[in-house]
């Protein structure tokens, strides 16, 4: 089939940018449908098979979740290939994803979450970056629902639990520097899916000029954030984005789409 890729992402998302970061570097042309956050239609679009972003619609199938929809496009795209061809660098770089996509991903998005619950004004502003043209006159009325939901799917309305995913993001980072040693990236000499995904899961902490989106960030995780600026880790990834993270001319946007409850 020769239909063109269609991704269902949100824009804002560090898993959904570990998904568009694959598919530019591979420079697959593509089209980008938007989905509002906090109501997305994974589960419709998917058929009950996945409940978040990104999806993939390739060839004839819709494909959800980050490391499936990179898992897809090593097949039908190969190169530059993201997997390594040396069986045990292969085995590890799998490993490394697998313990950022676990360990990294939904404890810095619960943290994020949980402290624009105290920056309403913020959380206003970042719907509104966001939201369709049609929600974006009602930036404040879109930031509650989106907040409550978020509340409720990632446990970000509990300060304790905001507590442990600080300490969990913080230990993240200690692992990142502690694999890369002195090395310039994760599995062997050249860039892997291991970095992709912790460069991409990193993103919300670091904000690199080539990311997806720059919000002004809560003040309480803007001085969480502050002191971290200085580790190699943090600009480890703000290095890998400057090297790596190419926008591909053939990934065209879309109007959003309509959107479905969900989160």
């Amino acid at each position: 089939m020769n239909t063109r890729p269609i991704l269902w992402h949100i824009e804002i998302s560090h898993y959904n940018e570990k998904a568009r970061w694959a598919l530019d570097l591979k420079g697959v042309g593509h089209e980008r449908r938007a989905l509002v956050p906090g109501y997305h239609m994974a589960l419709a679009l998917t058929r009950g098979r996945c409940y978040t972003s990104p999806i993939l619609e390739l060839d004839g199938r819709r494909i959800g979740d980050s490391t499936a929809i990179i898992r897809a496009l090593e097949e039908r795209y190969p190169q530059p290939p993201l997997y390594p061809a040396e069986p045990v660098e292969r085995r590890r770089a799998l490993e490394l994803e697998d313990f950022f996509d676990e360990e990294l991903g939904p404890y810095i998005r619960r943290l994020l979450f949980h402290e624009l619950r105290s920056d309403r004004a913020g959380a206003a502003r970042l719907a509104a970056q966001v939201s369709p043209p049609p929600m974006k006159r009602f930036p404040r009325m879109s930031a509650e629902y989106f907040l409550a939901g978020t509340a409720l799917r990632y446990g970000a309305g509990s300060a304790k639990a905001a507590e442990r995913a600080r300490r969990r993001v913080l230990r993240a980072l200690d692992r990142l520097e502690a694999e890369l040693g002195a090395n310039d990236y994760l599995v062997g000499e050249r860039f892997t899916v291991a970095d992709l995904t912790a460069a991409s899961l990193f993103y919300p902490l670091v904000l690199p000029a080539e990311g997806p989106l720059r919000p002004q960030l809560p003040a309480t995780f803007a001085r969480f954030r502050e002191p971290l600026k200085g580790r190699r880790g943090f600009r480890w990834v703000e290095e890998m984005f400057r090297r790596h993270r190419r926008r591909a001319p053939s990934a065209v946007p879309a109007p959003p789409a309509v959107a479905a409850p969900g989160s």
